[in-house]
């Protein structure tokens, strides 16, 4: 662990004046973890306001090799924020300004501590719309999005964070701010180090400055809720949904696990029988939605195994959505802990990956549901214990390696949203050969000569 020295404090303290740092063992308690809960105090929490200040504690921070982690809301599943070699934890939650919505070139311009869910209510009151969804986004932030490139469940039409951050402004570690991207649509000067920082976990740069591209709202929407006796016939449906011509904006899958977790959440829960459910939703111009919605509609009416029901009411939508949004914390009354992971597969070997976890399961004696964003075959895996029985964890530890070990050998990732952080780290080599691994430990270097930014993250040791 890196102690501060002691006359550090002041000076950042006339950096950002006196309210805006703390170092109260309480405090430090608070800034410790994220949704791992594996937490490791910090040495002092810092909330500037602006790209000026952390500039010149960057500054600092990089004169006497201080360990800085780039916080937003906190929300992260993989450790990506925690400050593993203490230091200073740099919260960004001052830093909430929506600066400009220019609705004439459909772009925004914000900073990283907005929340992604009130951005999204600031474009839609402009006729716009950002489609980036991740579950947490009541509470998230879209700093906290770029640094993980999150997703959600319109990816499947709309795509992640990635593909709407056309540019930022960026603090580096030696305090240098520099700029990438631009506000136009195509920009080809020089080398694209926007999507280098989008999804870096904060271990490149610290994002003082986002600009978005955002769309036009879509002006209608069809929601259904597709229920089936069938686990295996729900996972070929998704690939068989998309081969037909049909583009839904969202495509969520949960197995009966996860439906049972979360039935208490719909005014009409699916029956007893269900083994697994999709969540099917098209938008766009009515016309279009209408006749693709009848292609689907159609797809399905004839196949005993489904019970397909259309959302008739906005309240009727919200629910569903409800139930889906509430699973991650739902799933705890099952068991007391959970081992949460994000793996992605091609959207045909899902089937595949779905009948391995069922199969760990028996093996291994655990509890593991599945559900997440069947469209983009980003499959959200939770394996319940209890962290008390040493024997469970063990097992359950094993069960996340192979199942790594089963998403890659059918051509998937570690990762579909949730980054490398802390409980990824030790997997990296499953995934990436050893020279792709030094190439990105190199820019690493590059952009961080001395390793002090988000130290001990997304690098096996």
């Amino acid at each position: 662990m890196t102690a501060i020295p002691s006359r550090l404090i002041p000076l950042i303290s006339d950096i950002v004046g006196s309210d805006n740092l703390t170092s109260r063992i309480e405090d430090l308690h608070c800034y410790s973890y994220d949704g791992t809960a594996r937490p490791h105090l910090p040495g002092l929490i810092v909330f500037p306001r602006n790209a000026e200040q952390i500039s010149k504690i960057m500054k600092l921070a990089s004169t006497h090799r201080i360990p800085v982690v780039p916080r937003g809301a906190g929300t992260g599943m993989t450790g990506g924020i925690v400050p593993v070699a203490g230091g200073i934890v740099m919260a960004l939650t001052k830093l909430d300004a929506i600066v400009e919505i220019d609705t004439d070139n459909q772009i925004g311009i914000v900073e990283p501590g907005v929340i992604t869910g009130e951005f999204q209510a600031a474009v839609r009151k402009k006729g716009l719309f950002y489609p980036v969804d991740p579950a947490s986004l009541k509470y998230c932030s879209i700093g906290g999005n770029a640094a993980e490139c999150a997703g959600g469940p319109s990816a499947v039409k709309y795509g992640v964070t990635k593909d709407y951050i056309i540019g930022l402004e960026v603090v580096l570690a030696n305090g240098d701010i520099i700029t990438t991207g631009a506000r136009t649509e195509k920009s080809v000067t020089g080398y694209d180090l926007t999507r280098l920082f989008v999804g870096s976990e904060g271990t490149l740069g610290i994002i003082t400055k986002l600009i978005v591209r955002l769309l036009p709202i879509p002006p209608h929407k069809q929601t259904f809720l597709l229920t089936s006796t069938s686990l295996r016939r729900t996972t070929q449906m998704v690939s068989e949904i998309l081969n037909h011509n049909i583009q839904p904006c969202t495509l969520e899958y949960m197995d009966k696990t996860a439906i049972d977790a979360v039935s208490s959440f719909m005014e009409n829960p699916p029956p007893e029988t269900a083994q697994a459910l999709l969540i099917v939703e098209i938008d766009g111009e009515k016309a279009n939605v209408t006749k693709q919605a009848a292609k689907f509609i159609s797809l399905v009416s004839d196949r005993s195994e489904f019970t397909l029901r259309e959302a008739t009411t906005q309240v009727e939508v919200e629910q569903i959505w409800q139930a889906r949004r509430a699973i991650s914390p739902s799933v705890l009354k099952l068991r007391p802990h959970k081992i949460g992971e994000d793996v992605a597969v091609p959207r045909s070997r899902i089937p595949e990956l779905v009948e391995y976890t069922e199969k760990l399961s028996e093996e291994l004696g655990l509890m593991i549901l599945t559900f997440g964003h069947a469209g983009d075959g980003n499959i959200h895996v939770n394996i319940m214990l209890d962290r008390s029985n040493g024997a469970e964890v063990e097992r359950a530890e094993e069960a996340k390696e192979r199942l790594f070990r089963q998403a890659i050998s059918l051509g998937g990732t570690l990762s579909g949203e949730h980054g490398i952080g802390l409980s990824k780290k030790p997997f990296m080599r499953y995934e990436l050969n050893e020279a792709t691994l030094e190439l990105m430990k190199k820019i690493k270097t590059m952009f961080d000569p001395n390793h002090i930014l988000n130290p001990g993250k997304i690098f096996p040791a």
